[in-house]
């Protein structure tokens, strides 16, 4: 039982602190510059031929007009029926499509890609488009394939937990639907309402949960997926233990659609938990973070879901642009907040371990202040501080976001690295060209997610936050995607982060399954370096 000193210091959240905040999505005015302008060193390949009425014309024999988009010459970009489809989510990344496709089956998709490989028409892969490295929006001309209209549950067996769904499944729909069947989907992200599963599989996105549900190569069992020259690989298998030859499936898990188009995802739902249990927790340090998180795991181990970190900056961003009227849940200033979650199957037991937890984490002087949610709606308004972290940060500007990876005694040094470099010339604060530099994530899998907001946004700002961040990563010996994906952000380090042998052998899959090179050009896999 915990003491009653503690039991005061770990506050109950009160009704009024619990609304329910939506959150929307809308097009930035004015649009960013061109990927092609940001970056000249990029160049249109001529290999890929430009799209001609002609190609429109065998479109519409393949699609009703209710799922084409086509706007040749529009005035302005913004007057452009394709403008949220030619920009990225945090407006970083735009391209010129004329044309985005919305096919409603397999076999479309199977006659659009093969049409486009016989006609050298490049294709950008489109899901929720709620990426940020830029992988789902086009850098030029390319044809935009949007898989929102794919968008059925095929099956679901309750016996093995197994789903097969269309790559255009929304991923909270999908764990909605699940839900009175007693499943849930293993995968949790800020952006779930939006997001798609093909898309999710095409980033091998990690989300929140990662460290108790593991990732995508794990929990997808079999996909269905067109390659570039329409054949179908079904390949929808919903065993768990298949072990005959190579595991084609794995391939297409974080390619971004540059070897193929994911079109049906079978995949792995474990039994929703009986209880969950959400507690927040103010710490002076980062030591202190990583002391609790090592505590966690002692403590509630099996039952442990998530735990998430943030900077006392990140929650100043949220309360400033999205829930100014909404008390924060713990008073005073603490340097970091973490977020812990457990999901269990027994209500009772479950609540002990936790606040055995949280009483040996306050008499320890690890955890200053905390805050137990009592209910679900208490339960997301704790998250929605997480959750709504970088969905602040585009709002208060053009915000550049980092998903990296390293050991988790490094995640906050990187960002005090940062916060230092760039302060030391003068780009941080108010009116700077950095107005805020925060630092957030999962210290369960070692991902840290850095952004930042720029005051009169340009290529050389990026440029410059790219190179620090993604030498800082190597340098350390970490990654410099954990979840985004590379798409067109990051395929410039790529040379600097593979081997030559690594790099070798991707090229040489893209070659046999896509030989003209149409899926998702100029992303994932960079041009050849001098020293290859």
């Amino acid at each position: 039982m915990l003491s009653s000193s503690i039991k005061q210091a770990l506050r109950r959240i009160s009704p009024t602190q619990s609304a329910r905040l939506h959150t929307s999505r809308t097009l930035f005015s004015p649009l960013t510059p061109l990927t092609c302008v940001k970056h000249p060193e990029l160049k249109r390949s001529s290999v890929y031929k430009e799209l001609q009425e002609e190609d429109v014309d065998y479109f519409r024999t393949v699609l009703s007009p209710n799922n084409i988009l086509y706007h040749p010459q529009p005035e302005t970009p913004e007057q452009s029926i394709l403008a949220h489809h030619n920009v990225d989510w945090f407006n970083l990344y735009r391209g010129t499509s004329s044309l985005c496709l919305f096919p409603t089956s397999t076999d479309q998709v199977s006659r659009i890609l093969r049409y486009c490989n016989d006609n050298q028409l490049a294709v950008v892969p489109q899901g929720g488009n709620t990426g940020v490295s830029g992988g789902a929006v086009p850098v030029f001309d390319e044809i935009i394939v949007n898989m929102s209209k794919m968008n059925t549950v095929r099956s679901f067996d309750s016996i093995s937990g197994v789903a097969v769904v269309d790559a255009g499944v929304i991923l909270e729909v999908l764990d909605q639907y699940l839900e009175p069947k007693g499943h849930m989907v293993p995968l949790d992200l800020g952006a779930k309402g939006s997001c798609q599963l093909g898309g999710n599989v095409s980033t091998n996105a990690g989300g929140l949960r990662l460290m108790r549900y593991g990732n995508l190569h794990g929990n997808v069992l079999g996909l269905e997926v067109v390659l570039a020259d329409g054949t179908i690989l079904h390949n929808l298998s919903t065993l768990r233990k298949d072990n005959t030859g190579y595991d084609l499936k794995q391939m297409f898990i974080g390619a971004e659609g540059t070897l193929g188009l994911v079109t049906g995802v079978a995949l792995s739902t474990p039994r929703r938990a009986k209880s969950t249990h959400v507690a927040m927790v103010g710490l002076t340090s980062f030591e202190h973070v990583q002391k609790a998180f090592v505590m966690a795991k002692e403590d509630l181990s099996e039952i442990l879901s998530a735990f998430e970190f943030w900077d006392h900056d990140s929650v100043g961003m949220v309360k400033q642009e999205m829930m100014q009227d909404t008390a924060y849940p713990i008073q005073g200033k603490h340097a970091f907040y973490a977020l812990l979650e457990t999901q269990g199957s027994r209500d009772e037991h479950d609540e002990e371990k936790l606040n055995d937890y949280l009483e040996r984490l306050m008499e320890s002087d690890i955890a200053a202040d905390g805050v137990i949610a009592q209910d679900n709606t208490q339960v997301k308004t704790l998250w929605s501080w997480r959750e709504k972290i970088p969905e602040s940060m585009a709002k208060a500007g053009v915000a550049m976001t980092y998903d990296v990876s390293m050991e988790v005694p490094l995640l906050y040094k990187m960002v005090e690295d940062a916060k230092k470099h760039f302060g030391e010339k003068g780009l941080l604060g108010p009116g700077k060209l950095y107005s805020n530099l925060l630092g957030f994530g999962h210290v369960g899998d070692g991902n840290l997610h850095i952004m930042a907001n720029v005051n009169n946004f340009g290529h050389k700002a990026q440029a410059d936050m790219d190179e620090f961040v993604f030498k800082w990563a190597i340098k350390h010996n970490g990654s410099i995607t954990a979840e985004h994906g590379v798409g067109i952000s990051k395929v410039g380090y790529m040379n600097d982060c593979k081997s030559d042998i690594q790099l070798s052998l991707m090229r040489a899959i893209k070659t046999v399954l896509d030989p003209k090179g149409i899926m998702n050009p100029y992303k994932v896999i960079p041009e050849k370096s001098n020293k290859q």
